[in-house]
Formats: structure tokens, C-alpha cells, sequence
């Protein structure tokens, strides 16, 4: 058994969390740019951010035989001020040739405010113009059903294809118009919020396996870096096959993922 986790935040994990992936099957990370627990002071901060997913824990995965992808962006938590995030968003494309780099990413709106949706439209254009793939973060405590909208509607005039977004954070009300509108869905699962193992099962049993992957998140709040290896086993539970499994858990990422021609999985 082997999965590719393909949204959680290494950063705020301990080695031992890698220690139990690598022993639970996972092959391979991808880790957006996100909030660090509290609010960066300055552009400074996201430039060492920046390095530490591109240069330093890609090291810390690979003791476990873990291979470390990041994305890059200043995320919809901290972008509500448009001259701070600017100063960010400048900094991106140094590093956008960085071994590990796959995107642009977790862009999108947090509290669906003005000032986000300008950033997010920025961001957006960033990656149409160096050509990246991109990955959005949905809103939590506001209304996710109009801030996905909002953000669907502005990556549609962008002209990037479908094919290269994965919105990520869907649920039961969102993932049907993320999948109609041609975008990759992707469910983070959670304990308590977001969803859980066995809504991701109910969320694959009604729309299929096409375009849809799973993934932990594992941040700074409750969240289970295992997640990932415990939706395998409760599909397994109601019956699925190992292909279904296979595919929503490893072969689907790989396959949005593999459209960065930095990503490749190790034999």
C-alpha cells in the first residue's frame, strides 16, 4: 500500500508524524505556502518561509524515504493587506525553479473580502505568466459556497485550463460545481471540521473518482497527518476495490501532479 498526501503542512509536524506516514505508506508530500500560526511581520519572514520549504524539509522527508514537494504564494489568511502581499508575491518567482517547486499555491479567499479577491486575481496571473499549476484554498468560517464561486470565476478569466487548478477544501455543497466547471476537487480531511474519512467515502460514492483526490492538511489546528491511510481503510470497509482506492489516493494526484515537470515519483 502506498499514497501520496497532497496538502499538508510538514512545517508545523513533527519528524515523528513522518516517521508514521513513511510506516503507513506515503511515498511522497506536496506542502503549500500557508499561514505559520500567527501573522509574518514583515516580507523578510515569507523569504525564510520560502526556503525552509524548498531547501529544508525536503531534507527531514527524505530521512524517511519521503519525497517533499512545496507550493508558493502568501495564502488568503494574511493577504487582506494588498502592499504587504505585493512585497510577498514578488519574491515568488525566484524561487519558482527550485528542484521542488510544483505551483502556485494555497492561493484564494479567506474571508471572501475585496482586498483578497485583487490578491488571489494577482497571484492567478502570476502563474498564467510563468506557467505553473495552481492550487486554491476555499473558505472555512465564511460562506464557502460563494467564495469558491468567486474564485472559480476568477481563475475562469484567467485562461488557465481547468485541468491545471485543484481547488482544494471542497464538501458535499461545493464539489459538485468544482467538478461541472472542470477544476481537480480535493477533500481535506479532518477530525472534527472540513471532512471526515467517512463523508470523503459517502463524497466519492456520489460523484465518482474522476478529477478527486484526499488529503490531511495536518496544520496548526486539530488535524490527523494519518488521515489519508484511514479513508483507505474505511473504503476498504464499505467494499471499494483496491483499484478505487489506488486511484483516489495515489494515482489521481500523480496524475495532476505530473503536469509540473518537477514532480516524479522515485521507484
Amino acid at each position: 500500500m502506498k499514497y501520496i498526501d497532497p496538502h499538508i503542512h510538514m512545517v508545523s509536524r513533527t519528524t515523528d508524524d513522518y516517521q508514521r506516514m513513511a510506516q503507513s505508506g506515503c511515498v511522497a508530500i506536496t506542502e503549500p505556502a500557508f499561514w505559520a500560526g500567527f501573522d509574518r511581520s514583515s516580507a523578510q519572514g515569507f523569504y525564510d518561509y520560502f526556503q525552509q520549504l524548498t531547501a529544508y524539509e525536503p531534507k527531514r522527508a527524505a530521512q524517511f524515504g519521503i519525497q517533499h514537494f512545496t507550493w508558493l504564494c502568501i495564502n488568503p489568511k494574511e493577504a487582506d493587506d494588498p502592499g504587504f502581499a505585493r512585497e510577498v508575491v514578488s519574491l515568488i518567482p525566484e524561487f519558482l525553479d527550485k528542484g521542488n517547486v510544483l505551483g502556485i499555491g494555497e492561493i484564494g479567499l479567506n474571508k471572501n473580502t475585496k482586498n483578497e479577491l485583487i490578491i488571489l486575481e494577482e497571484q492567478i496571473a502570476l502563474a498564467a505568466e510563468h506557467n505553473q499549476l495552481v492550487l486554491v484554498h476555499t473558505p472555512h468560517l465564511e460562506d464557502k459556497l460563494k467564495g469558491t464561486r468567486l474564485i472559480m470565476d476568477a481563475l475562469s478569466a484567467s485562461g488557465i485550463e481547468p485541468g491545471r487548478i485543484l481547488i482544494d477544501h471542497v464538501e458535499e455543497h461545493t464539489v459538485g460545481e468544482v467538478l461541472d466547471r472542470g477544476f481537480w476537487a480535493g477533500m481535506t480531511l479532518y477530525p472534527d471540521t472540513k471532512v471526515t474519512p467517512q463523508r470523503a467515502a459517502d463524497i466519492i460514492e456520489m460523484y465518482g473518482n474522476e478529477r478527486i483526490w484526499m488529503n490531511s492538511a495536518g496544520d496548526w489546528g486539530c488535524s490527523d497527518p494519518l488521515a489519508v491511510p484511514k479513508a483507505r481503510l474505511e473504503m476498504q470497509r464499505r467494499g471499494h476495490s483496491a483499484a478505487t482506492i489506488d486511484k483516489v489516493t495515489f494515482a489521481n494526484p500523480q496524475t495532476f501532479l505530473s503536469q509540473s515537470p518537477q514532480f516524479a515519483i522515485r521507484d
